[in-house]
């Protein structure tokens, strides 16, 4: 009879390590990096009993491990840190922020080259909305940025049919109260306006679901278009809908470290344009 492997419990707080001193990283966030799933899911799955350590069985997320020394497998298959990849989409309108949806004609997933393999979006944009998407293999970056607690700002252009007044700004600035949850913007511009539509630009900083929809339904208007331009440091530009290019460094460095420097995005050559379904 095969020996099962052995369990290392939660006293195993300091994992192995290479004897030329490598570094030390926990267990979830080394298989979050590799994209197996977020930072919180894997600690789960390491709860379950799903991943070994040099042939052990591990169930404390909190385990350290040397990336370059120590052999992680999670339902024994080999785990291996994988290159980050950090894209920026201009999602088009009909493609759900999904990696499968039965109900979904179209995944956002499907404008990306596969060879990305799996990828999480930092936020999340509605099927009928268009705009500025970010995309990662790396979970925890995902996770971190996405979390309402982080305050990162957002920029959208929204076209409403309805009456906007400067006290309609006011409510919106001031907030609403919808299905328990408190919906605000922070700026509100007027860039338009014929009788009955209005063409505003509406800044967030918390990022709930619908928010910009529903913030508007509350003071009577009825949202027709819906694009964000923005997201934290970085902006959409003039990338054109359903084409993608990766990040820099210094977008990624501004993007995790909120810095205030505004990145623009660019056409690249070689960039992808999705085809159209009949």
């Amino acid at each position: 009879m095969q020996k099962k492997p052995e369990q290392r419990g939660a006293k195993s707080t300091q994992g192995p390590r290479s004897s030329d001193g490598g570094t030390s990283l926990r267990l979830a966030k080394f298989l979050a990096s590799a994209g197996i799933a977020s930072r919180r899911a894997c600690e789960e799955l390491i709860r379950q009993g799903r991943v070994q350590v040099n042939g052990e069985v591990v169930l404390s997320p909190a385990l350290n491990i040397d990336p370059e020394a120590d052999v992680v497998k999670y339902d024994d298959k080999l785990v291996q840190a994988e290159q980050k990849v950090y894209l920026l989409l201009h999602k088009p309108v009909g493609f759900t922020c999904s990696a499968s949806d039965p109900y979904a004609k179209r995944l956002v997933y499907e404008l990306v080259p596969k060879k990305f393999g799996r990828l999480f979006t930092v936020g999340r944009l509605d099927r009928e909305s268009e705009g500025l998407l970010i995309l990662t293999n790396d979970g925890d970056f995902a996770q971190r940025l996405s979390h309402p607690s982080q305050q990162v700002p957002r920029r959208y252009l929204v076209a409403c049919e309805g009456y906007f007044t400067s006290a309609t700004r006011r409510q919106m600035l001031k907030g609403v109260h919808d299905e328990g949850e408190l919906l605000q913007a922070t700026s509100v511009k007027q860039r338009g306006h014929l009788k009955g539509h209005a063409e505003l630009e509406i800044a967030l900083t918390s990022g709930k679901k619908r928010e910009i929809r529903r913030l508007c339904k509350a003071v009577d208007l009825e949202v027709t278009s819906l694009q964000r331009i923005s997201f934290g440091s970085i902006e959409l530009g003039s990338l054109p809908p359903g084409h993608w290019r990766l990040l820099d460094t210094a977008e990624i460095e501004a993007l995790a470290q909120g810095a205030p420097k505004k990145h623009t995005a660019r056409r690249p050559a070689g960039s992808s344009r999705f085809q159209a379904h009949s």
